[in-house]
């Protein structure tokens, strides 16, 4: 993964990373909160001998250097500890008088530090304070045993000293070190949730997996539930020029030869083909062609609502000779389409679609209008959309960015190529935001989908 990978991936995957980072920051905030200040108080014990003649001097200067560690390790012994306590009147154990103290000897040196540290910081000095003093008293009875190196003297040359401030928690810090943890953990995860996504998250996905280009992408938008169609939307709003894009491209598939029928249609449900169809018909109709939208998804049709027409006379109607064409066409007057319903449903919708009967009227309405638009059901539940593919002159892939698996699209593919139907590319539907700001739009709606047959009443 390149730099301008990881930084596509980290517009991707923001919100994990800012969640990650957030998580540190208020766990470290909340801890540092809640958790009691210590304060710690210093002193220091010099450690020497009186050794008379030269020689005693010199191999008693080695001997203190050699044990001034395990005169360090006294300073928190019980026989120390129960004395510092009977001084100071504590009411605490050796143990957990022991568990406050930290002895430690300086680099080079015989000099023993003492760090004590306790919620409160007068209690702290007070212990520091009785320590050194009981410690150097301690280590002079001791050290008196050692006739042959001179008898150990040890005095408090640092006393101890108050100190107000806690030496624990350090808030900044530990938020400065949480957040850059979280903002690394946020980056890794993001990584892994990316590396192990198989849902499409760009155009390069799609044109990888099906050799097509990508005709337009539309972004998410939540209004367009309550206002599906382009018509309610500004003129200059990004999801109209979305498909205003999606019309022109069409135009440059082919400069011979213009597609005159094209379906519509998408992997799953719930990716946006129906909206995509109508909203097509209508980017179309704007520029002054004839163009008929036809509702061919006999098993759960929803353009007829979408555009708040009549679904009883339609295509299965025309079929059955139950109605003339003419008179089941219906036209929509906020867009200017013209709109052919599914009509009612049938119990056998692949075989009523590929009947010569339905591949004669998609001829004759080609021949009716410059563009005709067909809303199909998804491609993989069932075959009707392959079907109606191969006997128009191409289709559409509509794909949801980030539902839509990539093995789905493959498969999609695959089914289309081996009816022979031409893929003319693929619109990706509800695009994530961009930048902070609505790159573009897309739309979203329920398309609850039963392929059980259904008998029309």
């Amino acid at each position: 993964m390149d730099f301008k990978e990881l930084v596509r991936m980290a517009r991707r995957r923001w919100r994990t990373i800012v969640a990650m980072f957030l998580l540190g920051v208020v766990g470290s905030g909340l801890i540092s909160l809640t958790t009691t200040p210590t304060y710690h108080s210093t002193a220091r014990v010099f450690v020497s001998n009186n050794a008379s003649s030269t020689a005693e001097q010199y191999y008693a200067g080695w001997y203190t250097t050699q044990m001034v560690k395990s005169y360090a390790d006294l300073a928190t012994s019980r026989t120390l500890m129960t004395r510092v306590i009977k001084r100071l009147d504590l009411d605490l154990t050796p143990q957990q008088l022991a568990s406050k103290i930290n002895a430690s000897v300086v680099q080079d040196t015989v000099i023993i530090e003492l760090d004590v540290r306790d919620p409160d910081p007068q209690v702290a000095q007070k212990i520091a304070q009785a320590e050194a003093e009981q410690l150097s008293k301690y280590l002079t009875e001791v050290g008196s045993a050692a006739k042959d190196a001179g008898s150990v003297k040890a005095t408090v040359v640092d006393p101890a000293v108050y100190d107000g401030d806690p030496v624990a928690p350090r808030t900044l810090i530990n938020l400065v070190v949480a957040g850059l943890l979280g903002l690394l953990l946020g980056v890794a995860l993001a990584v892994a949730r990316d590396l192990l996504d198989n849902s499409v998250s760009s155009a390069d996905d799609v044109e990888k997996i099906l050799d097509r280009p990508v005709l337009t992408s539309v972004g998410h938008d939540g209004e367009v539930a309550k206002h599906p169609l382009i018509t309610d939307a500004s003129s200059h709003a990004p999801r109209v020029e979305a498909f205003r894009l999606l019309r022109t491209n069409l135009q440059f598939l082919n400069l011979d030869r213009t597609p005159r029928s094209i379906v519509i249609t998408s992997p799953l449900p719930g990716e946006g083909k129906t909206s995509t169809a109508v909203n097509l018909a209508i980017a179309l109709a704007q520029t002054g062609r004839r163009v008929l939208l036809l509702d061919a998804d006999l098993r759960r049709p929803k353009a007829a609502a979408m555009l708040g027409l009549e679904r009883s006379v339609g295509f299965t109607t025309v079929l059955v000779g139950r109605a003339e064409l003419k008179d089941a066409i219906q036209r929509h007057s906020g867009s200017g389409i013209h709109f052919l319903a599914s009509g009612p449903i049938p119990p056998n919708p692949t075989e009523v679609l590929q009947s010569n009967t339905a591949r004669g009227l998609l001829d004759r309405l080609a021949e009716m209008y410059d563009m005709v638009i067909i809303d199909t059901p998804p491609l993989l539940p069932v075959s009707d959309a392959a079907i109606l593919a191969r006997d128009v002159d191409g289709a559409i892939l509509v794909v949801r960015h980030g539902k839509t698996s990539k093995e789905q699209v493959r498969q999609t593919g695959q089914r289309l190529s081996q009816v022979d139907a031409r893929l003319l590319g693929v619109a990706v539907n509800m695009t994530p935001r961009r930048g902070g700001r609505n790159d573009d739009y897309g739309y979203g709606y329920e398309y609850e989908y039963a392929y059980a047959p259904q008998t029309s009443g």
